[in-house]
């Protein structure tokens, strides 16, 4: 990514990278939650945190990436090393922790990127969790702080409650819990001149009457969307080799193939118990143009790469722009 910004800061460097990797036509461009996507494709919040490299993303050719997640302080994250490959298994352990500069830090960042006069139509989302050290009881607090630094820098917000690398964090998931976060963060969107659309990522290890407990408060507060899924805690699907791995590895998030499937029935089951009502962005496991098919016929109005960006390289948004565009 460093040798990609030296690039495109570059004018030729720049228009041969987009020339390379850019989709140019027009004909998967899509509003959804009132927002024009200019492609389905986007990039998973835990690439670019910092908002760091929405230049270079842009470039690639991404409809929108999700930076994040943010927290209000800056945090170091889990100790190092804590991003694995299971190249076998095309997949990818995390254990990150949140680590990111802080929301006032992303907020200048954001702040910058929006000054230039809005000349990109990328699409920005902000992913909000809470601090390691703010108790569950208080983390609505959290996100209302980012959600209040960050509305007028972002396009949507995600409230990330899933991950499985911050300890206690997907007790979040549960109903009550919620339905406080959410409310608060609904009421401070409805006293915005320009209310964001907001989203709840959820994770792929949810049971069914948990789902449930999803679609109803979906419902309920009348969300703007649902991210489907976060990384697994779940092994079964490992080959030999990966679990082998995986066992040297310990704790962490799995990501990529072995997900993909238990994502796609997820994305599937939520579109049909909203009725297609609720937008969802499916991610977990889309490597391809086929894998990102899977999971727009599934139910998914947008979808979102990450492992498969750190395998496929720098031309997996235009391999499947292409794919989509002649299988529509």
């Amino acid at each position: 990514m460093n040798s990609l910004k030296i690039a495109t800061s570059l004018g030729l460097g720049d228009t041969l990278i987009r020339n390379s990797f850019q989709y140019k036509g027009k004909d998967l461009e899509k509003t959804v939650m009132g927002i024009q996507f200019k492609n389905p494709v986007g990039l998973g919040a835990g690439f670019d945190k910092n908002a760091a490299y929405l230049h270079e993303l842009e470039a690639l050719g991404f409809g929108f990436v999700e930076i994040g997640t943010v927290t209000p302080k800056a945090q170091a994250g889990n100790d190092l090393p804590r991003l694995f490959r299971l190249p076998a298994d095309q997949a990818l352990i995390n254990r990150m922790g949140f680590n990111n500069e802080g929301v006032a830090a992303i907020k200048k960042r954001l702040v910058n990127w929006n000054s230039r006069g809005k000349n990109s139509d990328l699409i920005v989302g902000g992913n909000i969790g809470k601090n390691k050290v703010t108790p569950n009881e208080d983390a609505w607090k959290d996100y209302t702080i980012c959600f209040k630094e960050l509305h007028n820098e972002v396009d949507y917000f995600v409230v990330n409650v899933s991950s499985p690398n911050t300890p206690g964090l997907r007790e979040l998931q549960e109903k009550d819990a919620l339905r406080k976060i959410f409310g608060e963060l609904q009421s401070l969107n409805t006293g915005e001149k320009v209310p964001k659309p907001i989203l709840l990522k959820i994770a792929p290890d949810l049971t069914q009457p948990q789902l449930d407990d999803i679609v109803d408060l979906s419902m309920e507060m009348q969300l703007s969307g649902l991210v489907a899924t976060n990384t697994t805690l779940d092994r079964t699907n490992l080959s030999a080799i990966s679990a082998a791995l995986s066992n040297d590895i310990g704790m962490g998030g799995l990501s990529g193939k072995p997900v993909k499937e238990k994502s796609t029935q997820i994305v599937r089951y939520l579109s049909e118990q909203t009725n297609g009502t609720i937008p969802i962005i499916a991610s977990g496991g889309i490597f391809t143009g086929e894998d990102a098919m899977e999971k727009l016929k599934a139910g998914a109005s947008l979808i979102q790469v990450w492992t498969g960006f750190v395998y496929e390289g720098p031309s997996i948004v235009k391999n499947i722009c292409t794919y989509l565009s002649k299988n529509k």
